[in-house]
C-alpha cells in the first residue's frame, strides 16, 4: 500500500505539472480556448483508450504488475520530453496523449492489486492510494510554479527569473525515470497474491459478468460525471487566474495546491467512514457539497474569498474518487479488479475528453469563467442526484 501510494504521488506530480505548463503553451502558440481545452481533452481521451489494455493486462498478468508500473512512469516522462522539444501543437497533443496513456497504465494494476490485497478495507486502501496522488498534486504546482516564476528578494539582491516552460517540461523526465527505477527495485513483489495468470477464456468469462453488472456500470457513469467536473472546472480555473486575475505562475501554483492539500486529510477519513457506514452516504454528501461549493464561485471569484473557497472545495474535489472506486471494487468478481478499475476510468476519460473542449467553446469563450462555473456546477449537481438513486452493494470477500 505504501509503495504503490508513493509511486502514485510521483505520477501525479508529473501529471499535475501540465496544469501549470498548459497556459504557457497557450500563450506561446496563441491557442484558442477550445484548443487549450483540447490539451486536457487529448490527455483524457488517451487515458481512456489506455484503460482497455491496462485492465486486460492487469487481470491476466497480475504477477507482472511491476513491469506495467515501470512502463507507465517511462511513458509519462517521455511525453514531457516531447512537449519540451516540440514546436508544433499537433505534436504536443500527441505528447500529452502519451502522458495520458502512461497515467492510465498505472491505475488498473495498482488499484486492482490493492483491492485484491485488502478486501475488507478497500475504502482505506483506495483512499491511501489517492492520498499519495494528492500529495503529488499539492507539491507539483508549487514547485513547477516556482520553477516558472523564479524569485526576487530585494534585501538580499537575489533575482532569478525562473526557467522556460520547455526546460521545465524536459526536466520532468527525472522524477518519472527515478520512480520507474524504484518500482523495478522495490515494488517487484506487487501481484504476488495472484494464484497465477488467467487464460483468455477465463478472462472473457469474468469480463462478460462485469459488463452485465448494472451496479458497476452505474458507478462508472457517476465516476464519469465526477471526472467531467474535475477536468473542465480545474483547467479553466487556472486559466482564469492566469488571464483575468493576472496571478503569477507561482501564485497560481499555490492555489492549485490548495485544491488537493485539504484532501490529504479528508480522503483517508472519508475512506474509513465509507468502510463503516457504506459508500452511498459518503459519495452523495461529497458530490452535493462539491456542487454547492462550485456555485459559490459565482459570488466569491477574487481575492481571499476565492482562496478560501478553493481550499474548501479541495476537501471533496478529489477525495470522493477513491470511494467511487471502492464501490466498484465491492461489486466486481474476484480476478476482474483490474478491468473494473479500467472500466471506471474509461468512462471518466471518455466524458473528460469532451468536456474541456465544450467548456472552452460553449462557456468560457462567450461567458468567461462564470459560464464554466455554471457548466461544472450543473454536472456536479447531476452527479449528486445519481449518487442518491444508484444502488450499491457489498460483495462478500
Amino acid at each position: 500500500m505504501i509503495g504503490l501510494s508513493a509511486g502514485h504521488g510521483i505520477k501525479h506530480f508529473g501529471q499535475g505539472a501540465l496544469l501549470l505548463i498548459s497556459p504557457e503553451i497557450r500563450a506561446a502558440m496563441d491557442l484558442s480556448a477550445a484548443a487549450f481545452g483540447g490539451i486536457a481533452g487529448a490527455q483524457s481521451a488517451a487515458s481512456g483508450i489506455a484503460n482497455i489494455p491496462a485492465g486486460i493486462l492487469a487481470d491476466m498478468y497480475r504477477r507482472r504488475v511491476a513491469v506495467l508500473l515501470t512502463i507507465s512512469m517511462l511513458l509519462v516522462g517521455s511525453g514531457y520530453v516531447i512537449i519540451g522539444l516540440s514546436p508544433w501543437y499537433w505534436l504536443i497533443i500527441m505528447a500529452v496523449s502519451i502522458i495520458g496513456f502512461g497515467t492510465s497504465l498505472w491505475h488498473a494494476p495498482a488499484f486492482g492489486t490493492l483491492a485484491a490485497n485488502y478486501p475488507e478495507r478497500r475504502g482505506v486502501a483506495m483512499s491511501a492510494h489517492l492520498t499519495g496522488a494528492q500529495v503529488g498534486n499539492t507539491i507539483s504546482p508549487i514547485i513547477i510554479g516556482f520553477m516558472l516564476s523564479g524569485i526576487t528578494i530585494g534585501a538580499l539582491s537575489i533575482n532569478w527569473d525562473g526557467m522556460h516552460w520547455r526546460l521545465v517540461s524536459v526536466l520532468l523526465f527525472i522524477p518519472a525515470g527515478l520512480t520507474a527505477l524504484a518500482v523495478v527495485l522495490r515494488v517487484k513483489t506487487a501481484g504476488k497474491e495472484s494464484k497465477g495468470n488467467l487464460t483468455v477464456s477465463q478472462y472473457m468469462t469474468s469480463l462478460k459478468l462485469l459488463l452485465r453488472n448494472t451496479g458497476v456500470l452505474g458507478m462508472v457513469v457517476l465516476g464519469a460525471f465526477r471526472g467531467a467536473v474535475h477536468t473542465s472546472f480545474q483547467a479553466f480555473l487556472i486559466l482564469y487566474m492566469y488571464e483575468e486575475l493576472e496571478y503569477t505562475p507561482f501564485v497560481v501554483g499555490l492555489h492549485v495546491a490548495l485544491i488537493t492539500m485539504a484532501g490529504i486529510a479528508s480522503t483517508p477519513v472519508m475512506g474509513i467512514i465509507s468502510d463503516r457506514v457504506g459508500r452511498k452516504p459518503v459519495i452523495a454528501t461529497a458530490m452535493s457539497l462539491m456542487a454547492v461549493l462550485i456555485f459559490f464561485f459565482l459570488e466569491f471569484d477574487t481575492g481571499a474569498p476565492l482562496t478560501v473557497l478553493i481550499g474548501f472545495l479541495g476537501l471533496f474535489f478529489f477525495s470522493v474518487m477513491p470511494i467511487i472506486t471502492a464501490a466498484v471494487m465491492d461489486q466486481v468478481e474476484e480476478g476482474s479488479e483490474g478491468s473494473g478499475t479500467a472500466l471506471m476510468f474509461l468512462g471518466g476519460a471518455i466524458i473528460g475528453a469532451a468536456t474541456p473542449v465544450l467548456a472552452g467553446k460553449l462557456f468560457y469563450d462567450p461567458y468567461g469563467f462564470t459560464g464554466v462555473v455554471w457548466f461544472a456546477g450543473s454536472l456536479a449537481a447531476t452527479g449528486a442526484v445519481l449518487a442518491v438513486i444508484l444502488p450499491t452493494r457489498r460483495r462478500a470477500a
